[in-house]
């Protein structure tokens, strides 16, 4: 089992604190962690998130700052967003953005206005709140319209998103989401946008490592503007990049700063350049392959058991599971497995008859796992380990997910979690 990482100074200072991440580190060293949207970091990556670049602010950008002693924040930062340009192929890349929201807030910021129309994938059919969903800033200020999937298929049905965008007229059609278990196809929605002269935000939040690594088509050739958050399947810290072709590139900055934030945070910048650095090297392209690899086995070995999964089945890094056929509730099921060591997001599934809060679904990936070595072989383990927990949830049985906990722990000690080994 890998140990806890040594934090002195904050175990001296707050020792209550430093409780809780070593609480935490050995969670995540024994569980099995199959949220879709989460991985592990390098110890590089982790150790540019704590420098001392944390201390510096920068407003502006490499060159045109507002604060003076940025001789090594403007290396650094033209660093990540060179390495950003040679990894996904784009002309212009913004390293700034905090996170995934803000940068697709961005994107409104820069190429509509409060009361423009936008056209994105609906929430319970596999879209983002960002996407103009009624909830959301986006769903508010905007008038947001939403295509969603065929009830047969779990596909996006792309006769209503060319409907909707010849009826609708959107300033921004929105491609990409957070249950989305097929390749999306980029150029049927870039046809679509230059039919009806929208701006095409392609958001590759939980995609871009597979991009980057192969494992999916890009979606340059396409899309006016790529949004990503720079964690998920890319193996970067909690924080996000725009990138556009160049004539797009003095709306979309302006658009980050000054028009939503000020300073970027330097750390995460320095962690978003040595993320980028391990996209380009040879062994994260097998990492990118191996991830749809484990996928679509773990999707098989769920199919062999009688699961129904949204689509039939995956081309990326995750599993969207309806359990209305297994009679167990998608939090009942997602709050029992994480008592069984297996980390799930319940989830609503397309056309779902029950409450978001409360959905039929459960939302599984393999990024986490295939980052600690886990194979093809594995799969099979996985979703034999998910049954019983979904079979243990319906009966009420603590004592079997308690047995499938300590068959967890056990295989996680012998696949360390990358970051949080030590020698």
């Amino acid at each position: 089992m890998p140990l806890p990482l040594s934090h002195p100074a904050l175990s001296a200072a707050d020792p209550e604190l430093a409780d809780l991440v070593g609480a935490e580190e050995r969670l995540q060293a024994d569980t099995l962690r199959l949220i879709p949207s989460e991985n592990y970091v390098s110890a590089a990556v982790l150790e540019a998130t704590g420098t001392v670049l944390q201390n510096k602010y920068s407003e502006g950008y490499a060159g045109r700052r507002y604060y003076e002693g940025q001789q090594n924040i403007d290396r650094v930062e033209t660093l990540a967003v060179e390495r950003a340009k040679a990894v996904f192929g784009v002309e212009h890349a913004n390293v700034q953005p905090y996170s995934g929201s803000p940068a697709n807030l961005a994107a409104y910021l820069a190429f509509a206005r409060p009361g423009d129309t936008v056209l994105g994938m609906s929430l319970p059919m596999g879209g983002h709140l960002t996407h103009g969903w009624g909830v959301s800033a986006t769903g508010t200020w905007f008038h947001g319209v939403q295509y969603g999937v065929h009830a047969d298929t779990g596909l996006i049905d792309f006769d209503q998103v060319r409907d909707l965008a010849r009826k609708e007229r959107p300033k921004i059609i929105f491609c990409g989401g957070t249950a989305v278990p097929r390749t999306i196809d980029f150029a049927a929605f870039g046809e679509i946008a230059r039919e009806v002269d929208a701006v095409l935000v392609a958001d590759i939040a939980h995609i871009a490592g597979l991009i980057a690594g192969g494992a999916h088509p890009s979606p340059v050739p396409h899309a006016d503007v790529i949004s990503t958050t720079t964690h998920k399947t890319l193996r970067g810290p909690r924080g996000a990049m725009l990138m556009s072709r160049a004539t797009h590139a003095k709306a979309l900055d302006k658009a980050v700063f000054p028009g939503l934030q000020g300073g970027p945070h330097n750390h995460t910048t320095a962690a978003i350049a040595v993320a980028l650095h391990e996209a380009a090297a040879p062994a994260f392209r097998d990492y990118a392959h191996a991830v749809v690899a484990n996928a679509k086995a773990l999707a098989e070995a769920l199919l062999a058991r009688g699961f129904d999964l949204v689509s039939g089945g995956t081309d990326n890094h995750l599993v969207l599971i309806d359990l209305t056929g297994k009679d167990v509730p998608g939090k009942v099921a997602a709050k029992a497995l994480d008592r069984a060591g297996i980390v799930v997001n319940y989830n609503t599934v397309p056309f779902d008859p029950r409450k978001p809060f409360d959905p039929s679904g459960i939302r599984i990936g393999t990024p986490s796992l295939t980052s600690r070595g886990l194979g093809t072989d594995l799969m099979p383990q996985v979703a034999e380990w998910i049954e019983r927990g979904v079979t243990a949830a319906k009966a009420d049985d603590e004592a079997a997910l308690a047995a499938v906990r300590g068959e967890v722990a056990e295989l996680m000690a012998h696949y360390p979690a990358p970051g949080l080994a030590t020698a």
